[in-house]
């Protein structure tokens, strides 16, 4: 449970903490949960691009090549989020330790490499690491990685898409003893609309158990310029990760997109307070998907990706409308990101 300075609870001393913890077992094991509905997704996907207004989900980013480029625009210079958020963790990073349990289970969600758990795994003594993702090559080979990186910690993987709401709570419940801690940072609930994103966190909640708590990356609304900029980066990274997600559809679909008729565009909504990313079409032409066929004019485009922005009071209101009641936060001196401790 969050341990509260004003004595409603206690943090346990921390030579009565046993760690590292040794397991009973060596290894890993990865829990598969997407191949059960594949044919349905396929479906919706088809279904959204043969739409008017054409869209895929930004799930399907993130294939082995499309993970390796955001990888790339984290590096980016224009790209303040990841570096913004680091400088959070690691200047607040004690503080937030000391409101975290100990022995917990860490469940990384959509964890990618895994590289922002590292630290925190140590520093809160995990029990158990839980690596959440849609990618299940990239998965198995961060939770690999974190078996050899923290041999004494019980290592997992669960491939599923928990943007159709979270359900890993018989996990969860293997080990009892062990407060579990979402992990969610980067601020991936943008790209969720707001009533999505209200269900998704009420779903988090519900997989917490009484006393575990969310740890979350929020990004915040500022100036158009730096937004905007941040997802059109000069070389070109974002454009390229954008054109990827037409190769992903390709293999999935049988289709024959050409990334090359497409051009990216991403820009800021000031009313909807979102980055809105597209791919545009350069010139009329036609897409064979699967057995369908879909006409795209020039002009015309795909919508990959919404970026939702929130104020510190926004999301603390979506936060207590999902059942977090209890909240803290940290933000970088300029006010670009919000990190949010949250409990029931």
């Amino acid at each position: 449970m969050l341990r509260e300075r004003d004595g409603t609870a206690v943090r346990p001393a921390l030579h009565e903490i046993p760690w590292p913890v040794p397991i009973a077992r060596d290894g890993y094991r990865i829990v598969d949960r997407m191949r059960a509905d594949e044919p349905g997704e396929l479906r919706r996907l088809k279904r959204a691009l043969l739409a008017a207004d054409a869209q895929i989900d930004p799930k399907y980013f993130y294939d082995a090549n499309g993970c390796a480029l955001f990888g790339a625009i984290c590096a980016q210079p224009e790209y303040y989020l990841t570096r913004t958020e680091a400088r959070i963790f690691a200047k607040h990073r004690a503080e937030i330790v000391w409101h975290l349990p100990t022995s917990a289970q860490w469940i990384d969600l959509g964890c990618g490499d895994g590289r922002k758990s590292q630290a925190w795994i140590a520093a809160v003594r995990a029990r158990r690491y839980i690596g959440v993702d849609i990618a299940p090559e990239a998965l198995e080979q961060t939770v690999r990685r974190m078996t050899v990186l923290f041999p004494q910690v019980e290592c997992a993987g669960v491939v599923c898409d928990f943007s159709r709401l979270l359900s890993i709570d018989d996990i969860v419940r293997e080990r009892p003893e062990a407060v579990p801690v979402l992990f969610y940072p980067g601020s991936s609930l943008g790209n969720f609309r707001p009533p999505q994103a209200s269900a998704l966190l009420s779903s988090f909640r519900r997989n917490l158990a009484p006393h575990g708590c969310l740890l979350i990356g929020v990004d915040l609304v500022k100036d158009a310029r730096l937004l905007e900029a941040a997802y059109n980066d000069a070389r070109g990274v974002t454009a390229e990760f954008n054109r990827n997600a037409l190769r992903v559809v390709n293999r999935l679909l049988d289709a024959d997109f050409d990334p090359r008729k497409f051009q990216h565009r991403a820009h800021f909504d000031s009313r909807a307070a979102r980055i809105e990313m597209r791919l545009q079409s350069r010139v009329d032409h036609r897409v064979r998907i699967g057995s369908d066929e879909r006409r795209f004019r020039r002009g015309e485009s795909i919508l990959t990706e919404y970026s939702h922005k929130y104020t510190l009071e926004r999301f603390g209101r979506l936060l207590s409308k999902a059942g977090f009641s209890r909240q803290r936060v940290w933000t970088d001196p300029a006010g670009w990101f919000g990190v949010f401790l949250a409990s029931q």
